[in-house]
């Protein structure tokens, strides 16, 4: 996959089929637009476009909103090649970029940039200063720019529409498999090793503390969760606790830690990825270490009953 920071790179592209969106999440809904795109570039023997805005727009437009986000830049790369994009533009959204009107938008990118005949939007499309970038819209000047517009109706779950809000409501409730059903994928949260306080290692369960690649970064509910940990290309099963360890400190730094199951190995300094598969509990204050331990081993003989339906 071409990827595109630098607009003055871009050449027109022969049959071009494009769509725009911040694309937080790339849930079901979003590769339902994906798949509309490739579908109509494999049709008419194009190519398949997909701009997107890094940060956020949310972020930029209201600085007093902190929008915690579902999929940094690096994984959107990763999931949009898996899934067969030839052609992805970063757009830097700043405070210049978002006084652009969605006619403005329309013409210097997709008409005269890219060369767009073709583009592809979801049931909900809104951009431009204006916020009149929606369906309607887009069809009126596509007409003036030979632009074909094809939406794409909303993907369903038990009812109900799909998007980036219910995931990260699912998320701050801890339900981390309504959101990756939602997602049509395990949620994931990637980051660095780094050195924790060892208290795991002198209680007999070693962690591994994260460091997240991105501050803002969605985080499920604090808790103990079943995970799968990616580290070195190998992967393994892991328990993973996000909270402020209440029985040893009284700190508000939030930590996340993994214990991965059955490994013994230093991945200081390492790449980390892991995708949450189920909550097992909430955390809570012990009132010995000897308790802590004793929940531990419980923890660990669900979390091992559990991930055999996974393997």
């Amino acid at each position: 996959m071409k990827v595109y920071t630098d607009t003055s790179e871009i050449v027109k592209i022969k049959s071009a089929v494009v769509t725009v969106g911040s694309f937080d999440g790339l849930h079901k809904g979003h590769i339902k637009i994906f798949e509309k795109v490739l579908e109509l570039s494999n049709k008419n023997n194009g190519t398949s476009f997909v701009i997107t805005f890094e940060p956020h727009p949310r972020s930029v437009i209201s600085k007093e909103f902190d929008l915690k986000i579902l999929t940094s830049l690096e994984e959107k790369k990763e999931v949009l090649e898996k899934i067969g994009i030839e052609n992805l533009m970063v757009i830097d959204f700043t405070k210049e970029f978002s006084q652009l009107t969605s006619d403005e938008f329309i013409k210097q990118y997709i008409v005269e940039m890219i060369g767009s005949s073709q583009m592809v939007i979801g049931h909900d499309h809104k951009f431009g200063k204006d916020r009149l970038g929606d369906e309607k819209k887009l069809r009126e000047v596509g007409k003036f720019y030979n632009l074909d517009v094809t939406a794409v109706p909303p993907e369903m779950l038990d009812g109900e529409i799909i998007s980036s809000t219910k995931i990260r409501n699912a998320l701050f409730a801890g339900g981390v498999e309504k959101a990756g059903s939602l997602l049509g994928r395990n949620y994931t949260l990637s980051g660095i090793i780094v050195k924790g306080t060892q208290r795991g290692r002198l209680l007999g369960f070693p962690t591994a503390n994260i460091q997240p690649d991105d501050e803002k970064k969605a985080l499920p509910m604090n808790g103990v969760y079943i995970v799968k940990c990616m580290v070195e290309d190998e992967n393994h099963f892991g328990i993973m606790n996000i909270g402020y360890r209440p029985t040893f400190e009284n700190k508000h730094e939030l930590v996340l830690e993994v214990h991965i199951l059955n490994f013994d190995r230093d991945i200081y300094g390492k790449y980390f990825k892991v995708e949450f598969l189920k909550r097992l509990r909430n955390e809570k204050k012990f009132e010995s270490k000897e308790a802590l331990i004793h929940q531990i081993e419980m923890d660990k003989q669900t979390a091992q009953g559990i991930i055999k339906t996974y393997s």
